[in-house]
């Protein structure tokens, strides 16, 4: 068996190791706890070296304990172990989980809470699950730490808790900044987890599931469940197809071009992704903040018009899917634009045919496979005498690029 140690935000302790011949660890994990005389005492650095070590010992049937910070079984060694030698083999003594221990120390309850990693992993992701959710805690890593952090989350109305050395008596913080007090510091090797807060929702309803919580029960809503102007907003059988050529998911970060209502960023938003909705007019402006507030979401505005306005997108902004709407003369230079900076998908909706040739030609020349459909629908309407008649919908044209060997199942990882 391979004894797997999870110390919690403290130390393990001499019992923890008795009789071992082999003990793995981070070096102040194996610092901090006196070893048997005879154990051999492997420093984790590169994992494939340790476990390595850690399976010669098992051949010879020999006892190993690995060391690991806070619960082993969560973003810990325990899959690396596992994966190697079988869980079988596995006895797990999990510890407090730094997650759990800075939730703790501010007073919060987290069974609503998001975790990701940043650990050895793409920054992006933990930016849009932090943008999408009122509560999310983070486990950085070197170059995606609180600074990192904070920098992609200036003007979000997000609070950052930085928890850093959990259970060390004289070095252990837990600090309250803005993004802004973020970006400015260095935070050094101590940071144990960061908390991503929206404090007007920070203790969240009473849940029954843990996580994330459930999606939306249906999608592609009616026209009136959404403020707009003039019959302005992409129809709801539109809006589903998109949404289905979208895949919007936790994680994602997807662009609504030409927003108008913003009824496809906020459908995007209420599926779990960060949602960027770019608009041209003031008053389309308010009225896509006002229908995102309506649904419970967070929709992040940009006046202005495309192409200009997307430069100023950072490269953390660059979207996994992005819908384009609207129309005009500059369409196919907004979809080019678009497609320059999208890892998976554009979507692009038109009244004009006459459009469709250059949209598909700029994403083609983007290196996107390129698909598309006319959709003509008719809905019921009533007629005097009790009786329904079809109505017919103006045709639109939904053209869509996905990027070739996208990733497009699952969570991104």
């Amino acid at each position: 068996m391979i004894t797997v140690v999870g110390t919690g935000t403290g130390a393990a302790r001499a019992e923890d190791v008795a009789g071992a011949d082999l003990v793995v660890g981070g070096r102040r994990h194996l610092d901090a706890v006196r070893l048997p005389e005879a154990a051999e005492r492997v420093v984790l650095g590169p994992l494939a070296p340790a476990l390595d070590t850690v399976a010669r010992y098992v051949e010879e049937d020999r006892r190993v304990v690995v060391l690991a910070s806070g619960d082993p079984g969560f973003f810990g060694i325990v899959r690396a172990l596992a994966e190697r030698f079988g869980a079988e083999r596995l006895q797990v003594r999990p510890g407090v989980s730094s997650v759990a221990a800075a939730f703790a120390r501010i007073g919060l309850p987290w069974e609503d809470a998001v975790v990701v990693s940043a650990h050895g992993r793409d920054l992006r992701t933990a930016v849009a699950v932090c943008r999408a959710r009122p509560k999310t805690a983070v486990l950085t890593g070197p170059g995606a730490g609180p600074a990192e952090l904070g920098a992609a989350l200036e003007g979000t109305g997000r609070v950052l808790v930085v928890a850093s050395a959990l259970g060390d008596p004289e070095r252990e913080r837990v600090e309250r900044v803005t993004p802004a007090e973020a970006a400015a510091r260095d935070w050094g090797g101590a940071v144990s987890v960061v908390l991503c807060l929206d404090e007007a929702r920070a203790l969240g309803p009473v849940r029954t599931v843990a996580g994330p919580g459930a999606g939306p029960a249906g999608w592609a809503l009616p026209e009136s469940a959404f403020a707009h102007r003039d019959s302005m907003i992409t129809k709801f059988e539109v809006r589903a197809l998109a949404l289905a050529r979208l895949g919007p998911r936790l994680g994602d970060l997807v662009w609504d071009v030409g927003a108008g209502s913003g009824s496809v960023a906020v459908e995007c938003a209420r599926l779990g992704a960060a949602v960027v909705a770019v608009e041209k007019t003031a008053d389309g402006v308010e009225r896509i903040r006002a229908n995102a507030a309506a649904h419970g979401v967070d929709v992040r505005v940009v006046h202005g018009r495309a192409p200009d306005a997307l430069s100023g997108l950072s490269p953390l902004d660059d979207p996994d899917a992005v819908f384009v709407g609207g129309g005009g003369s500059e369409l196919p230079a907004v979809v080019a634009a678009c497609a320059r900076r999208a890892r998976r998908t554009v979507v692009v909706a038109m009244a004009a045919l006459d459009r469709v040739p250059a949209a598909r030609a700029a994403l083609t020349a983007a290196g996107f496979d390129c698909d598309g459909v006319l959709l003509q629908s008719s809905r019921l309407a009533p007629l005097p005498g009790d009786v329904t008649r079809l109505a017919a919908a103006n045709p639109v044209f939904l053209l869509w690029g996905t990027r070739p060997h996208a990733h497009t199942e699952g969570v991104p990882q």
